[in-house]
């Protein structure tokens, strides 16, 4: 501060006091600029263009006293270090002249260059403080105007992406009533069909060449093949709708593995690959709904099969613990890419998602087949390598939690499944 010029202005009309500042002031080693003013008049006028470090004004003035000059200089905004002169005795007045706002008071007949260089050095502090203070509040309330600006706008995108989220639900709801309504629909007379084509290929020999023969065999190959589809896309909107439910009961899991095997035999032996089951279990009664392990099981040996131009597609069946199964369902395959290994579960994703695509289908039944081991409270994983096959594997518990079980406290004991369930697993080694 001692480098620096400060200036200051001194009110004062006796010019021997003011003289008496002055020589003070020079005493302290301060560098400074003064200028002076005899009345509270023309000490306004000098405020009004000049800014000032300091202003040491008397208290007792021609024209207004000082109490009003303070009160003055601060109503105008200006928060320039203010030092009012007293004469001796006037303790009430300096109380007045600190709460108007004044920086601090000096006693006349006790002005000396130490006193008044403390005085100045704490006045000018305490401004510094109080203007740095000032400037950070500001900034502060720049940075809160900012972020109520911005949490204003993220609430309205908030609102927005709310509305949004609100339609694409119902937007949602109604694709899959509409899904589910026209899959409905279409079954009815696809069944139709079906069964006209089977009555036809059971007739009586000669009433149908060879040539029409084929024909009907094609429209129900096809016409399985669309109804395989739809029953893909109703269970998709049943699942999505969360109307599908499990229908747990006692089985035996080997005999659904190789009745399943032998289902899908026929797509295989069209091929030309090998089709085989190996099935390790040391208990094989399970507490599941069949015909959705089954038809997961349809879903995965049915993708193996299609993607497999040679050799063969297999299934293991084993117990990786007392109480957990694992289906593993292998293929030497076209393999599947790294990049794609995390889409293939995604509802109407396929690898190829061109209109040429080389394989067809809805791009539903490995997700499906996702949604259907988790309702069954295991997991499903896939291992591939482009070119070399691909094995896709479940994991399920041997008995699902089944919440109708307890649902009727009047059934008999042995019509509860979860008895029914642990009295044949106690005695699976007659079942085989």
């Amino acid at each position: 501060m001692d480098s620096d010029l400060l200036k200051i202005l001194i009110v004062d009309d006796d010019e021997v006091d003011r003289q008496a500042v002055r020589r003070a002031l020079d005493k302290t080693g301060i560098q400074t600029e003064i200028y002076e003013a005899a009345t509270y008049a023309s000490a306004t006028d000098i405020l009004k263009t000049q800014l000032f470090d300091c202003i040491f004004a008397d208290y007792r003035l021609p024209d207004r006293d000082g109490l009003a000059l303070v009160q003055s200089v601060r109503k105008e905004g200006i928060l320039t270090p203010l030092i009012v002169l007293t004469g001796q005795g006037d303790e009430q007045i300096a109380v007045d002249l600190m709460k108007a706002g004044a920086s601090d008071y000096l006693i006349k007949s006790k002005i000396s260059p130490d006193r008044i260089s403390r005085m100045l050095r704490n006045a000018l502090r305490i401004y510094n403080a109080e203007r740095q203070a000032a400037l950070a509040n500001q900034r502060l309330q720049k940075s809160y105007d900012l972020l109520l600006e911005q949490n204003q706008a993220l609430e309205r995108q908030r609102q927005q992406i709310y509305q949004q989220n609100l339609q694409l639900i119902h937007a949602s709801q109604l694709k899959s009533r509409f899904l589910a309504t026209l899959s409905h629909e279409l079954r009815t007379p696809l069944t139709a069909i079906l069964g006209f084509s089977q009555m036809l290929m059971r007739s009586s020999k000669g009433t149908l060449n060879e040539k029409q023969t084929e024909m009907v065999q094609r429209i129900f190959t096809n016409g399985k093949n669309l109804l395989h589809m739809l029953s893909e896309v109703l269970d998709f909107s049943r699942i999505e709708a969360h109307n599908l439910d499990l229908k747990p009961e006692i089985f035996n899991l080997q005999h659904l593995v190789t009745a399943t095997v032998d289902e899908v035999r026929s797509l295989a032996l069209f091929k030309e690959i090998t089709l085989s089951a190996e099935i390790d279990l040391q208990n094989a009664i399970v507490f599941n709904d069949p015909e959705r392990l089954r038809q997961a099981l349809v879903n995965l040996l049915s993708n193996a099969i299609k993607f497999t131009e040679t050799g063969k597609v297999w299934v293991e069946v084993r117990e990786t613990q007392s109480e957990t199964l694992c289906i593993s369902v292998r293929d030497t395959g076209t393999g599947i890419a790294p990049e794609h290994i995390d889409c293939i579960f995604d509802a109407f994703r396929q690898v190829d998602q061109s209109d040429t695509r080389k394989y067809s289908g809805t791009g539903l039944g490995l997700a499906i087949t996702k949604t259907l081991v988790q309702m069954m409270g295991g997991n499903i994983t896939v291992i591939s390598q482009l070119g070399q096959g691909s094995t896709f594997q479940i994991e399920i518990p041997r008995s699902i939690k089944d919440d109708r079980a307890n649902s009727n406290k009047d059934d008999r004991a042995n019509s509860n499944p979860a008895r029914a369930f642990s009295k044949l697993a106690g005695h699976h080694t007659a079942i085989k």
